[in-house]
């Protein structure tokens, strides 16, 4: 089959499409032919070279990916061949404590498709049968493979972490991004007043369309007199970060009294100043989120089929162009996701 590989570090360069061995479905998995393959920042930070982490090579990204089940292993009861199917882009051990207690993103064996695993920048992918969803039949290919991890990731963040609530302010950083335009979706479905962040007008103008009550150009690096203003001096009550570095202590800034900050990345930086007086001065709550449960998927899954939330599609582009889409979101000139089609 096709495939797009590296067998080493580095820039968007390293990716190259070959033919690979066709992978086979073992006991408890399923084949499935990939129709589409959502992009994450997981996938840049992957092929980079995350610090101690082992992965075999060459290697195959990607884990944002629906398509058709093209066979099943023993045992597989929940699948067909012919059947169409989204992904659960997580990994668990499933019989663990905190599997049991449906805590599955705590499992000491957890993973993403495409991180240590082979993922979806390919024809066909084996995983676990048990990752086959049921597919949501109001979305074109390309636009389901926009949901998965982000709006997974974005409702553990603001439900299941920060537990938003109708009428709180909301403070969303980096709308333009996958994540960020998820949650203003799903804070907008809460009954948040959502405040968005990002660096042009352009995007700040998509923000608006999507939801976003008010909005805040970021690229002067300085936004929390601008969130305070916005909130009669205020501030908001509930900060979605995923950014790092200044942008975090910015959006520290920005919190009211009680106010919590939920993050789950550090795509600019993974060191930042805390100023602990404010913390424990202005009662604050600073929260870390990791992924999400695989219940949430299917409470987000409940909402995407019936419209109330929305693929946001930046483009979808040939899998042999994967470099180039590597190099638009490194560029931040996309809106959303972009999506490989094989």
């Amino acid at each position: 089959m096709k495939a797009i590989v590296f067998d080493r570090f580095g820039g968007p360069e390293v990716l190259e499409l070959r033919d690979v061995p066709d992978p086979g479905a073992g006991p408890g998995e399923a084949l499935v032919e990939v129709k589409a393959c959502g992009i994450n920042h997981l996938d840049l930070w992957v092929r980079r070279g995350l610090r101690g982490l082992e992965i075999e090579m060459p290697h195959i990204l990607g884990n944002d990916i629906v398509g058709v089940v093209a066979a099943v292993g023993p045992g597989v009861r929940n699948v067909k061949p012919g059947d169409r199917t989204l992904l659960l882009p997580t990994l668990s051990c499933g019989t663990c404590a905190v599997c049991a207690a449906g805590d599955d993103n705590l499992c000491r064996d957890y993973d993403v498709l495409g991180r240590r695993r082979n993922g979806g920048y390919a024809e066909r992918v084996a995983v676990p049968a048990g990752n086959c969803l049921p597919y949501p039949e109001n979305l074109r290919w390309e636009e389901a493979a926009t949901v998965p991890l982000v709006f997974l990731t974005a409702w553990h963040m603001l439900v299941g972490r920060a537990a938003l609530k109708p009428g709180e302010d909301c403070l969303v950083i980096g709308a333009g991004s996958g994540v960020g335009s998820a949650a203003i979706q799903i804070a907008r479905m809460i009954g948040a007043r959502v405040i968005a962040t990002a660096g042009s007008a352009a995007k700040l103008e998509r923000a608006r369309a999507l939801g976003a009550h008010d909005t805040v150009d970021h690229s002067r690096g300085e936004f929390a007199a601008e969130v305070r203003a916005i909130t009669g001096r205020k501030g908001v009550e509930v900060a979605f970060e995923h950014v790092g570095g200044h942008v975090f202590e910015q959006a520290v800034a920005s919190l009211a009294r009680n106010g919590r900050l939920v993050t789950c990345g550090a795509t600019t930086g993974n060191q930042a100043t805390l100023d602990l007086n404010a913390l424990f001065g202005r009662h604050l709550t600073i929260l870390g989120s990791w992924m999400g449960r695989r219940a949430e998927l299917h409470e987000v899954l409940r909402f995407v089929r019936d419209g109330r939330l929305r693929p946001v599609l930046d483009s979808a582009m040939p899998l042999a162009q994967a470099a180039d889409a590597h190099r638009r979101i490194e560029a931040r000139e996309h809106f959303g996701k972009v999506v490989l089609v094989p």
